[in-house]
């Protein structure tokens, strides 16, 4: 999956593909890289983030999921730049686009321009209008754990046992999705890290990831330049790929499915090595 931020904002990448035709100018470079999944958001989710307006979340997404659908969706491939020579190039298959809001009727305005997966962060939410927008489309669902909301996530996050509480949330929504209308083959589990989590709880979930694919949903792991990798390794942000790669393909040997990045190039080869690794150990076993 890779990362299309259409924000001033964002702690990693903020500001650099604002505009409509610089985002899909670097979403179809993401798919030339082998991206198989765009997620696009319009919203910054870093810690502190301030909300913006319904009105401006729309402005910056759906023009991006507009273009994209109909040059992916649509025409296949063929639109997509040439691969560099050393790339990694994915199977041509359909290329499936992903919105990244917590507001339901962007969810439903995204759907509707060419989006097939709502991408969660707010899935700790009370009221049920996103799920029913999910369940209207038949869409894919990223239900992501959370502790607060952006805005004060890391001010205080605590736990008695991290993965076991995460384990349970991901139980209890499966079951509140089922009764909006979501069947489990639609829902995809995200841990969340770095949302509402201590150095120490990032470091918990992701020793013990395997522990949820007993769940028997999909997984996706989004660590990529994120905050307790500088935490943990004194790396500034221009220095956290590394540790990202490390956390994907280690990731991949537990069972997650999807890795949600920024650098695809890089993360495309080191999973696929991972793989081919873990298919051969299948073999010999």
């Amino acid at each position: 999956m890779g990362i299309v931020n259409v924000t001033p904002d964002s702690f990693s990448d903020g500001g650099k593909f604002f505009s409509p035709a610089k985002a899909v100018a670097h979403a179809l470079e993401l798919v030339a890289q082998g991206a198989e999944i765009l997620d696009i958001g319009g919203e910054s989710t870093r810690p502190g983030a301030e909300p913006v307006s319904e009105a401006e979340e729309l402005r910056r997404v759906i023009p991006v999921i507009e273009k994209l659908a109909k040059l992916i969706n649509k025409t296949g491939r063929d639109a997509v730049p040439r691969v560099r020579a050393g790339q990694p190039v994915s199977p041509a298959k359909p290329v499936l686009i992903s919105i990244d809001t917590m507001k339901p009727d962007i969810a439903r305005a995204a759907l509707r321009a060419g989006a097939s997966i709502v991408n969660d962060v707010a899935a700790c939410r009370s009221d049920g209008a996103m799920w029913n927008v999910v369940a209207e489309f038949r869409a894919g669902y990223i239900c992501m754990h959370a502790q607060g909301s952006p805005r004060t996530m890391q001010k205080n996050p605590a736990y008695k046992n991290v993965v076991r509480e995460v384990g349970e949330f991901f139980r209890e929504r499966l079951n509140k999705l089922n009764a909006c209308g979501i069947s489990s083959d639609q829902v995809v589990f995200d841990p969340g890290i770095g949302f509402g989590k201590t150095l120490e709880d990032n470091l918990q979930l992701l020793a013990n990831l395997r522990r949820f694919t007993k769940l028997k949903r999909p997984l996706l792991l989004g660590v990529s330049r994120k905050s307790f990798i500088g935490k943990l390794l004194g790396a500034t942000l221009n220095e956290r790929l590394p540790a990202s790669l490390a956390c994907a393909t280690l990731a991949v040997a537990d069972g997650v499915q999807i890795i949600r990045a920024h650098d695809v190039a890089e993360t495309v080869q080191a999973v696929r090595l991972a793989e081919a690794l873990l298919a051969r150990k299948k073999i010999n076993a």
